[in-house]
């Protein structure tokens, strides 16, 4: 029988093995410490051949560490290990020997140690593999191969999952390829650093190449996904993938139709849906298509109820008192009208003929005389009353019925400063046309100038008083009254508005007095203006009661000052116009002139005029283009302005509700910017606001405090009622010497925030940087477009060094005009003039040539019912006629078109330029 190679040395009997001899029939001869694997074995078992109760295992080195083999075999005489083919020396060997307890056999054990310099010096030839082998005096047996290699872990995934947007319920799928090792990496995965376990998520897959499926993609499967690969070196992570899981949104069922808008007549439903089925998430596509869907309708008006004629007085009965009944019938209450108001039954006391006869007492007579008493001391109580108060009203009343009223100031006279701090009126040329003569008449200047002998207070100051050939007008009287005057009015606001704040009423009148007007006015009229706004009242002469002479103001609200409470799609259109004071008497009406900002066609729009009542809140008193003559209301509608013929002072706003996508606001866009800039940054503002001239003048006030610049007329954007918001961008810089900082590639302003009209303007900023302080010249295109709507490109080329235009430039042009204008000079029609018109315009004539001409000629035949329901009609006209051409009117085209109708009869105060 072989043996491994190596010295024998001497054979020593041992205690141990004498007594297993003794006990097995057999001795053991050792080959010393270096030779304990042979041993001769007992007859009984020398015809077996060893077999292997332990059989070395494959290993791994991690690191420096040494991995053991272990080898186990009975019956066997040597055991020895072999590597790659040759035998381990002896002296690496480690054996020990024992007894199997249920054979008896004896079983031989052998260990060794392979480290990592012995694996490594056959790397890249062959596998280092060790096997062990056993025998026996009958042969010899070999173990399996075990196979010792060297483990690792590289550091970088050979392909790593990658971020994934995917749809509700839609199946994913990451790939991950481990890094190479020995032993092979074993894969999981986490999300959000909790381990992903398929067997308690199905909806989880890890498939054998190690890829990781979600089958459906849930909401809360969005998260943060890792690939993990580990084996007994090390861990390794790969970059982790966001896993998005969006939801398209999709739109609920629509709902009920709303109620109609209108308690009677025409108004609006409308019915809406939500993206909410399901709402979008995570960067889902919004639904496509109108959230709101309107519908016009017309309700069916409130019927109150009335009574019925009263029944016929029963007989009278035993009580002395009989009874009628009336029933509220004609007609009931229906559509939710009032019921009849009073009582429905009525009862009276009989006659003494008709009541049965009853005993008198002296109580009776009693309670006669005194019933009578108390009538005589009430009778005489009253007459001492009437006395007082006719006592008083005789100080209080005023004559001003002076014909000097009715001439003055209606020619055009030279005017002129007379001496320092004393004014003349100024000089008015009048035009050389056809029939120029046709509108003049010679002053009266032989008249002395009325008095008003009240407690009206100043209103004028020293240096604002004007002079006639009679004498300076408005001096001081000895008892603290004025003389009126028609010319300006130059009250002091400061002093009007705080004496007016100190009534309950009048409070919250505000105190902006660069945008309030005021004025004292008789029954000859006036004008007020509120310059750069549009605004203006009208105050037609006999508008205010002959005697009277009111003090009256008009202002403008802000925002801050009045909170205009707006339901559903309301938007408001107009500035909210206060005059006043409210409460006073009118004759006729008065026009307020305001504009306003919609495409002012009454078909895509259901226009409301509001009024806010003494208790503050608003009602709705006019819809325009169902105006009633009857009511104290009445609107002219044009392009850009709405005159309001009103038989009341107070605070009104024109407020629309959209009937379909078609209606549209309009919007001024205005842009600004830095007067001056010494840095790299330079800010553009652009302005998007209601297209009326008392926003446009706020905003330009504002920037001038700000010293900003108007870098290029305004433009006039359509903004339609398309729940689609407002977008601004600039393009086209020069690359090389400006950038924008800008994140973005354009910025919104969301649709509800301009519709509303809370905020009557709104503005964006465009941070641009330029390369170099050198840099002066800037050319750009600015856009601003409503999506899928229009749009507006502004086309900007100027040197930001170089203020060419100033910030109130002609775009803001400062009114010359006085605010406060009264008696004639507030009308370009003189006064007895207008009396003839009227009277020569009034009486309906047979072929046609009456006021209702003059409507036709002038464009105002659509409101032949409103003037046909005054006393006089021509009136009506020519105050709507001075309300709309106060600053641009020519009196000769009125001349020209009263020749037309033929009554030059009228106009038969002729005078010559000479004469003036």
């Amino acid at each position: 029988m072989p043996l491994p190679p190596g010295p024998f040395v001497r054979c020593r009997w041992s205690a141990a093995v004498l007594v297993l001899w003794l006990v097995v029939g057999f001795f053991t001869c050792t080959a010393g410490s270096e030779y304990a694997a042979t041993a001769a074995l007992p007859a009984a078992f020398s015809d077996r051949l060893p077999h292997f109760l332990v059989e070395p295992e494959d290993k791994y080195i991690v690191k420096n560490k040494p991995v053991t083999l272990t080898c186990r075999s009975t019956p066997a005489t040597q055991i020895y290990f072999k590597c790659n083919g040759e035998w381990v020396h002896q002296d690496d060997h480690y054996i020990e020997h024992s007894v199997d307890p249920a054979t008896g056999l004896p079983v031989m054990w052998v260990t060794i140690d392979i480290t990592r310099q012995q694996v490594e010096k056959i790397f890249g030839l062959d596998e280092y593999w060790c096997q062990c082998v056993a025998w026996s005096t009958t042969g010899t047996q070999k173990s399996q191969k075990a196979y010792i290699r060297i483990a690792y872990l590289r550091k970088n995934f050979e392909e790593e999952p990658q971020s994934k947007e995917v749809a509700l319920d839609q199946e994913v799928s990451l790939r991950c390829h481990p890094p190479e090792g020995v032993p092979p990496a074993e894969v999981e995965w986490q999300r959000n650093e909790d381990l992903v376990d398929p067997a308690s998520d199905p909806n989880f897959v890890i498939m054998p190449d190690h890829n990781l499926v979600i089958k459906a993609a849930r909401l809360a499967d969005t998260g943060n996904y890792t690939c993990v690969a580990k084996n007994i070196v090390a861990r390794r992570k790969s970059n982790s993938a966001t896993v998005l899981v969006f939801v398209n949104g999709g739109w609920s069922t629509w709902t009920t139709w709303s109620s109609c808008s209108a308690v009677c007549g025409r108004g609006w439903q409308k019915r809406s849906r939500s993206c909410t089925n399901p709402t979008p998430l995570n960067g889902g596509t919004s639904c496509d298509g109108q959230n709101v869907q309107k519908s016009a309708c017309v309700a069916t008006c409130p019927v109150d109820g009335g009574w019925s004629e009263w029944s016929k007085w029963s007989a009278c009965g035993a009580d002395c008192s009989m009874w009628r009944s009336r029933e509220c019938t004609q007609p009931s209450p229906g559509t939710g009208g009032k019921d009849c108001q009073g009582l429905d039954l009525q009862s009276l006391n009989c006659t003494s003929e008709q009541c049965p006869q009853t005993v008198r007492g002296a109580e009776d007579v009693a309670l006669y005389v005194g019933m009578v008493a108390v009538a005589l001391c009430l009778t005489l109580l009253l007459i001492v009353v009437v006395l007082v108060y006719r006592r008083k009203k005789e100080g209080l009343d005023a004559d001003v019925a002076d014909s000097s009223i009715l001439t003055t100031g209606f020619q055009p006279m030279g005017i002129k400063p007379s001496k320092p701090g004393v004014w003349a009126p100024r000089p008015r040329r009048p035009p050389h046309r056809k029939n120029s003569h046709l509108l003049t008449i010679q002053p009266d200047l032989t008249t002395t100038t009325t008095s008003y002998q009240g407690t009206l207070r100043s209103r004028h100051d020293a240096t604002a008083k004007f002079s006639m050939t009679n004498g300076p007008l408005l001096d001081p009287l000895p008892n603290g009254s004025h003389t009126l005057h028609n010319g300006k009015l130059n009250p002091d606001p400061a002093e009007f508005v705080s004496r007016f704040s100190t009534q309950s009423y009048f409070k919250t009148l505000p105190r902006d007095v660069a945008n309030t007007s005021y004025g004292t006015f008789n029954f000859l009229g006036g004008r007020l203006t509120i310059p750069n706004t549009g605004i203006s009242l009208l105050i037609p002469p006999e508008a205010i009661p002959r005697g009277k002479i009111y003090e009256i103001y008009l202002t403008v609200q802000r925002k801050e000052d009045l909170r205009l409470p707006l339901a559903g799609c309301q938007t408001l259109l107009s500035p909210v116009v206060s005059c006043g004071p409210p409460g006073v008497v009118l004759s006729r009406p008065v026009i307020l002139s305001m504009d306003h900002c919609f495409d002012a066609c009454l078909d895509n729009w259901a226009v409301r005029l509001k009024k806010q009542n003494y208790e503050g809140t608003w009602e709705d008193v006019l819809l325009m283009g169902e105006e009633l003559v009857s009511e104290p209301f009445y609107c002219q509608l044009e392009a850009e302005t709405c005159r309001l013929f009103s038989e009341q002072l107070g605070t009104f706003a024109v407020v629309g509700e959209s009937l379909h996508m078609g209606a549209a606001k309009r919007l001024r866009l205005v842009l600004f910017s830095d007067a001056y800039c010494s840095t790299l940054e330079y800010n553009i503002r652009v302005y998007c606001m209601d297209d009326t001239q008392d926003v446009f003048k706020e905003v330009m006030q504002m920037e001038r405090q700000l010293g900003g610049r108007l870098i290029d007329e305004p433009h006039v954007l359509l903004f339609k009622d398309s729940y689609h918001n407002l977008r601004l961008s600039i393009h086209d810089m020069p690359q090389a010497h400006w950038r924008s900082k800008l994140l973005a590639g354009y910025q919104e302003i969301p649709f509800y925030h301009i519709w509303n009209g809370s905020q009557r303007y709104l503005h964006c900023t465009f941070t641009l940087e330029r390369l170099s302080l050198s840099t002066c010249e800037l050319t750009c295109q600015l856009c601003v477009w409503q999506v899928e709507g229009e749009g507006q490109s502004f086309s900007l080329d100027f040197n930001i060094a170089k203020d060419t235009r100033a910030v109130d430039s002609e775009f803001l042009v400062m009114d010359s005009n006085a605010t406060a204008l009264a008696g004639p000079s507030a009308f370009q029609i003189p006064y007895l003039i207008r009396q003839k018109i009227c009277s020569s315009l009034d009486a309906p004539c047979p072929n046609g040539a009456d006021w209702r001409m003059l409507a036709q000629r002038l464009k105002l035949e659509r409101h032949m019912s409103f003037f046909a329901s005054k006393a006089s009609p021509t009136s009506g006209i020519l105050d709507l006629w001075e309300a709309q051409h106060f600053h641009s009117g020519n009196i000769n085209q009125l001349a020209a078109v009263m020749a037309d109708i033929g009554k030059q009869e009228a106009m038969i105060f002729l005078v010559s330029d000479g004469d003036c």
